[in-house]
């Protein structure tokens, strides 16, 4: 793997042989393992998304916001952007990832500076959660639909550009309404190696979780529309808070 091609480039044309190319793997973790604990807890706020299936059924406004974007998101007009950016916005301030009282501001379509191979580039972001001075939490969309590029690796190269400190990213890939969250770690090794073209000795493991919704070959597809998938995608959103920091 060393002997991997490590060349100067934008996150977004980052591949899974740049993963490789400096020691970067993905590996799957349970409930118990990701969250730690097994048993996640539902959003105490909001019912209204827990229980009721349609936009027009909702009492709550911000609950008729996030489904309404989550079904424009479920409908992509072919060859157009989707709407899975402003659903994922909708639902992160819903879900309270960004508010004014934590001073926390959400971002779309954010442009980051990326020094890779000793030159400077660029890695965007489809959505971020930022404080005054910091990148707290990564969303990329997967657009498979419209380019055939992988979500995960432009993720990464985001994560790797946004830290100011060594720290854990929380990350999300979207496909549609169909969440993966990702915790990457980023070292001052795996920085240097990037800002270099060097090939990392220490490998950096990034941690991956996918929903366990009850119809698993039919994640994508289904998204957040059924309630029983909602329940559970929604109760990973609630403990995933506790990574965005």
């Amino acid at each position: 793997m060393a002997n991997l091609i490590r060349s100067s480039k934008s996150g977004h044309d980052w591949t899974i042989n740049d993963l490789m190319a400096y020691n970067i793997s993905i590996v799957q973790q349970n409930t118990a393992t990701f969250f730690g604990q097994a048993t996640l807890p539902l959003p105490a706020q909001h019912p209204d998304l827990l229980n009721r299936l349609m936009a027009d059924e909702m009492v709550d406004d911000d609950s008729y916001q996030v489904v309404r974007y989550m079904d424009l998101a479920m409908d992509p007009v072919p060859g157009e952007e989707s709407a899975v950016g402003d659903f994922a916005m909708q639902l992160l301030r819903m879900m309270g990832y960004a508010s004014r009282t934590l001073r926390r501001d959400l971002r779309s379509r954010k442009d980051i500076s990326l020094f890779i191979c000793r030159e400077w580039w660029h890695a965007k972001t489809d959505v971020c959660v930022m404080d005054r001075s910091s990148y707290l939490l990564l969303v990329q969309e997967d657009k498979r639909h419209l380019e055939t590029v992988d979500p995960e690796p432009q993720l990464i190269a985001e994560a790797i550009a946004a830290p100011l400190d060594i720290k854990i990213m929380a990350g999300i890939t979207m496909t549609g309404t169909a969440p993966t969250f990702f915790k990457i770690p980023v070292t001052l090794e795996l920085i240097k190696a990037v800002q270099r073209g060097e090939y990392p000795a220490t490998p950096t493991v990034v941690a991956m979780h996918r929903p366990n919704v009850p119809r698993p070959v039919r994640r994508l597809s289904e998204g957040m529309h059924p309630l029983d998938n909602r329940c559970c995608i929604l109760s990973c959103f609630e403990a995933f808070r506790q990574f965005v920091n």
